[in-house]
């Protein structure tokens, strides 16, 4: 088995780990974050009707004017003001956080830190 293999295996083991304590509702939906190398992906999802209620990401076209010339943390944090400002315009006040596989550090905590500032309640 490759190394690359043995990495994707614990990183699913991780956010099975995860989702399995946590499940979103028309009331409380959950914020889920993705992180890859280079971008950060937000989205707040109803797992009961399986619908995807508000997204923002660094590769979305109103943020990569605003984030083009920032770091990966500073970006981490737009996305998080711009997630909670979707969700606060449709009603949703309060959320799960999911942080996938992800260590809640850095740019996953950013995130989470700036969508409480906003207004989120989680």
């Amino acid at each position: 088995m490759g190394l690359q293999k043995k990495i994707e295996e614990r990183y699913e083991r991780r956010v099975r780990r995860t989702r399995a304590k946590l499940h979103g509702t028309p009331e409380r939906p959950r914020l889920s974050v993705f992180r890859s190398a280079q971008h950060i992906y937000a989205q707040v999802i109803d797992d009961e009707a399986g619908t995807t209620l508000a997204t923002s990401s660094t590769l979305s076209k109103e943020m990569l004017g605003s984030i083009a010339e920032s770091n990966k943390t500073d970006a981490a944090k737009k996305i998080g003001e711009a997630i909670a400002k979707v969700c606060l315009d449709k009603g949703i006040k309060k959320v799960v956080f999911d942080r996938g596989g992800f260590q809640y550090h850095g740019r996953i905590s950013a995130l989470a830190d700036a969508a409480r500032a906003a207004g989120l309640e989680f």
